[in-house]
């Protein structure tokens, strides 16, 4: 048996579960490692304390062996928003951003940009099926811009961006901040084409809450002001003067990482290296395709994309009634997000036959006419 079967062979979630785009059920490894790391820490001995303390260089090592960098540009994180906090409060100039964006970038812009007292602006852009693309973002671009916001993969339509087009649009003197939160270690991608990656362990990586990173690299770090630097962002700890920033990516910390969450991201982390990221993605793909072909023969319209390249582990469905169609599935045993008029299922590497089926019978048992989109 392979490593990737192995990986495959984890997932022992009950069938049914299509909702990996919201939460990622902890796998197997990652339970095995808050008991044990949870014994050490409840013996107060400095050399267990120790032990889990290593978690947190673990986790900076597999994450930037992932994201093609170096484990001193990682910085731990609660969770990705505060990353991306991090890396909009210490900035100015004009950074373009989708409307349609997940709160965590809209939202910290926002914010960010209103502590600034405008020194910081979101130049907002609402491209056609909320799909950041080059020529959307190049209808904007001036010398005001300095900065890029984006999910790599989109968390209402699925979309996912093409990092090397945005790199090559926007050029080598703005910045492009990606929330991989959907993307990281389920898409084999060339992250370096990134200057601030941020992205957490509770869904793809099955290593639940507080497991989130983010990396900076050295361009990022000469652009932005560590304005939200904490006492672990500093050379040293000082109780008599105040210390400056230091000058490496921990200055992009408030305090010390939770080393329980350090280590479930290292161990969700490595899972997945060890898989295989490329494989993890092609089969994931597999299912999407056997997804799209159970809506398209139960006649419910499917609004995310059907390009491989253009897509993960999200399919949105359209229908007619999805609030009638949302209800069906959950009688079903079929977990997914109901949002407003679509339905979203979100396919793991570990979705079995079983639960595709679920999904089949689901769709064909409750009134097909009901569901489609006239």
């Amino acid at each position: 048996m392979s490593t990737f079967d192995d990986y495959v062979g984890t997932f022992d979630n009950e069938s049914g579960y299509l909702n990996w785009a919201a939460f990622g059920p902890l796998s197997p490894s990652v339970r095995e490692e808050i008991f044990a790391d949870a014994d050490l820490l409840g013996s107060g001995r400095p050399s267990s304390l120790s032990l889990v303390w290593e978690r947190v260089g673990q986790a900076q090592e597999l994450v930037a062996e992932l994201l093609g960098g170096d484990a001193v540009d990682v910085t731990l994180q609660p969770s990705s928003t505060q990353g991306l906090m991090h890396a909009f409060y210490g900035m100015t100039g004009a950074v373009i951003a989708s409307t349609a964006e997940f709160p965590s970038i809209s939202l910290t812009l926002d914010r960010a940009a209103a502590a600034s007292d405008r020194a910081l602006t979101p130049r907002w852009i609402t491209p056609a099926d909320s799909r950041v693309t080059a020529d959307a973002v190049a209808e904007v671009l001036d010398d005001e811009v300095t900065a890029l916001a984006v999910s790599h993969v989109d968390f209402r339509t699925g979309y996912r961006a093409d990092l090397a087009a945005l790199r090559d649009v926007i050029g080598p003197d703005r910045l492009l901040i990606v929330d991989a939160v959907q993307s990281f270690g389920v898409v084999d991608a060339d992250f370096t084409m990134a200057d601030v990656v941020v992205g957490h362990g509770y869904k793809w990586l099955r290593a639940g809450r507080g497991s989130a990173f983010a990396w900076f690299s050295p361009r990022a770090r000469q652009r932005i002001v560590p304005v939200l630097s904490g006492i672990t962002g500093t050379d040293s700890l000082s109780v008599d003067e105040v210390m400056a920033p230091t000058a490496s990516a921990q200055a992009f910390t408030v305090s010390s990482p939770d080393t329980l969450a350090a280590g479930r991201l290292a161990i969700g982390v490595r899972d997945v290296r060890d898989a295989g990221v490329a494989a993890i993605e092609a089969r994931i793909a597999q299912h999407v395709d056997t997804v799209l072909e159970i809506a398209d023969r139960h006649g419910i319209v499917v609004t995310s994309p059907r390009d491989r390249a253009e897509r993960a582990g999200i399919v949105v469905l359209s229908p007619e009634e999805p609030a009638r169609l949302a209800a069906a599935l959950s009688n079903a045993g079929i977990v997914v997000t109901a949002r407003g008029s679509s339905v979203r299922i979100g396919v793991h590497a570990g979705t079995d036959a079983a639960t595709l089926q679920q999904l089949d019978d689901a769709l064909g048992a409750f009134g097909n006419e009901t569901f489609t989109s006239s």
